[in-house]
């Protein structure tokens, strides 16, 4: 089992990950909208985006943790 990942590696990459829940959402409003869905607003999927981002964020610290292990890092 590996370690948590540090409170660095997490501000790291939580702006990538929020970033990336953010575009998917807005992106699955469009797919969506092809049945009938409303579209969401940027802001929305931002703030959306900005909630999931943090589950997303711990899912790979917790993988790019366990290829430092693995390559024999702290």
């Amino acid at each position: 089992m590996t370690a948590s990942p540090s409170i660095k590696l997490l501000a790291g990459l939580y702006p990538f990950g929020a970033g990336a829940a953010a575009i998917n959402v807005f992106f699955a409003s469009l797919i969506g909208s092809w049945i009938g869905w409303p579209v969401l607003t940027p802001q929305a999927s931002v703030l959306i985006g900005a909630v999931l981002g943090g589950p997303a964020t711990w899912v790979f610290a917790r993988h790019i943790q366990s290829l430092i292990a693995k390559a024999g890092g702290t």
